[in-house]
């Protein structure tokens, strides 16, 4: 039942410090105690408590209230980061602050900067709106102690985020310059909540810039991954997804001697409406038709895509007489395989994917004798494996250089896809002959999603309840021999909610509530054996996971 405190809703419009919002909710006000049942609906939901401080930070809609983005919100999510590094470090903490080009992401930016400045805290703020990557890099490169991006990433136009990382003083080698975990997040959320109201916290303008030399570091040492020895004669046809990553791309992949880059005009500049695209994300079917029917148009080689805050890359290429587009599994085993090359040899070096990802990556380790680890989903996980010098996540989320960056970057991982493309062609191969020749290696691994998205998000936790008290017992013609509670945590793994389930065929499927969006998402994977020929085994690996995904499917069904 739609309920809310007027009381509260009341308390809440008389301290925001933001007039739109302000308006705005007195309006939504007005109409919930006129009884419109939409106005009561919204205004219950707007005030069913504080927005969750979880997921490296706080993600939502851009609206009025405390469970929504906005300026009230992130001052008090601000002051609550001061006040714990205040604790923690004291008053030399030193916070470096970036944003995206999102609606309202730079006064929030602002506002964050602000509010550290103003108790005492150092604080350097990006000078203008770039990628995730960079802010980053920026924590790591200036030893800052913590750093917030404001940026929601690949969601929908109407969202927004504060993504929060640690460093310098607060965290361990592994954790420099990477999202925070527990229980870092559970201490930031309690000094959130002890906050004063949004227009009660001091703020001043007094807060440095991060200089631009820092920039050109990154250009400088984002560039420097590509080795002298190859051919970039390359045409290469790139979308920034309407986001922030072109002006960024271009500096790193012309510093690396690429020339040959057509942008995709349409979507390279900012736009917070993502105008040409349903969803923001390269990952979503349809989100690259313009790139590749500008790839045909001027016979490109590669298409590489930034989702709009850049940490994240996608790319496709020429196959059959059309476009393929590579998963994150795809680019995750052919970078994967680069990678491990560069790492051969190196003492303790570590691979690491998340367990939704696939299992070729640890086939690969284990081939060029490298250690591999598997962790929970994000980077907030992966990037703080011990000795990283490899990580990805199936979301297209890929770390080639944590030296630099202990984080998901879609600028370096464009960089290495079109460099691979070119050896490859040098040598008489390509992206495709390469993911072949691994699959002849160690077998065809197929993976693919099954997703849920919902309204009612009370549908989320009775599917996952559904999926624990009612398994299958045969998948795709295997019976399923395996099932493992997530949410039991192992000695490996922390608990999460989620559950896996595997397949005396060794197909597995684990499935899990989104950590950003309102769905259930379930990531299965099969492996099939080249015993014959390569065809022949691709071909069975598809028809099984055809099978498996319409058996997962059934099973999600309330």
């Amino acid at each position: 039942m739609s309920t809310y405190n007027r009381t509260e809703v009341e308390e809440w419009i008389a301290h925001d410090p933001s007039k739109e919002t302000q308006e705005e909710l007195t309006t939504l006000l007005a109409h919930a105690e006129a009884g419109e049942a939409e106005a009561v609906k919204e205004l219950s939901d707007r005030f069913q408590g504080p927005l969750t401080f979880g997921t490296a930070g706080l993600r939502g809609a851009m609206a009025a209230g405390p469970h929504r983005m906005n300026r009230a919100v992130v001052r008090r999510a601000a002051a609550g980061l001061v006040a714990y590094l205040k604790e923690k470090i004291g008053e030399n903490a030193l916070l470096v602050v970036g944003n995206d080009a999102r609606y309202h992401s730079r006064e929030f930016a602002e506002d964050t900067a602000a509010i550290a400045h103003a108790a005492g805290i150092r604080a350097l703020i990006m000078p203008r709106q770039l990628p995730t990557p960079l802010l980053a890099f920026a924590v790591r490169a200036l030893g800052a102690d913590a750093g917030v991006m404001v940026t929601a990433s690949h969601n929908p136009a109407a969202d927004n985020g504060y993504k929060v990382y640690l460093g310098g003083r607060l965290t361990d080698e592994w954790g420099q310059g990477v999202q925070l975990v527990p229980p870092s997040d559970a201490e930031i959320a309690a000094k959130i909540a002890a906050a004063p109201f949004a227009d009660e916290i001091p703020l001043s303008e007094g807060y440095g810039f991060v200089e631009e030399a820092i920039i050109d570091e990154y250009v400088r040492t984002t560039a420097s991954l590509v080795p002298a020895e190859y051919s970039r004669d390359l045409t290469i046809v790139y979308t920034a997804m309407h986001g922030v990553g072109e002006p960024i791309f271009r500096r790193v992949i012309e510093a690396a001697g690429f020339t040959n880059i057509i942008e995709v005009e349409e979507q390279c500049s900012p736009d917070p409406d993502f105008p040409t695209v349903p969803f923001p994300n390269p990952e979503e079917v349809g989100a690259l038709d313009m790139a590749k029917a500008l790839a045909a148009k001027v016979n490109a080689d590669i298409v590489i895509a930034s989702d709009p805050d850049a940490d994240r890359c996608s790319a496709a290429v020429p196959f059959e007489g059309g476009w393929r587009q590579l998963s994150g599994d795809d680019i995750g085993s052919l970078l994967g395989e680069y990678m491990a090359g560069v790492n051969e040899g190196k003492a303790q070096a570590t691979f690491a994917s998340s367990i939704v990802s696939s299992r070729l990556l640890s086939r690969i380790a284990e081939n060029h004798n490298l250690a591999y680890t598997s962790t929970l989903t994000g980077f907030k996980w992966i990037a703080r494996a011990p000795h990283i010098a490899f990580g990805y996540e199936e979301a297209i989320g890929f770390c080639v250089n944590p030296d630099a960056v202990r984080d998901k970057d879609g600028i370096s991982a464009g960089l290495l896809l079109a460099f691979l493309a070119a050896k490859l062609r040098d040598e008489g191969s390509s992206l495709v002959g390469e993911l072949d020749r691994l699959y002849t290696t160690h077998g065809v691994y197929l993976s693919g999603p099954v997703t849920v998205r919902v309204d009612d998000l009370s549908i989320i936790p009775a599917t996952m309840a559904k999926v624990r008290s009612v398994p299958p017992t045969e998948l795709a013609g295997s019976p399923v021999v395996k099932i493992v509670d997530l949410s039991e945590g192992s000695e490996d793994l922390p608990p999460t909610d989620g559950i896996a389930w595997w397949t005396e065929a060794d197909d597995r499927v684990i499935i899990r509530p989104s950590g950003t969006e309102p769905k259930v998402k379930c990531y299965l994977e099969v492996i099939v054996p080249v015993e014959d020929d390569l065809e022949t085994a691709k071909a069975a690996a598809a028809s099984r996971l055809k099978a498996f995904k319409a058996d997962i499917a059934a099973a999600l069904k309330l």
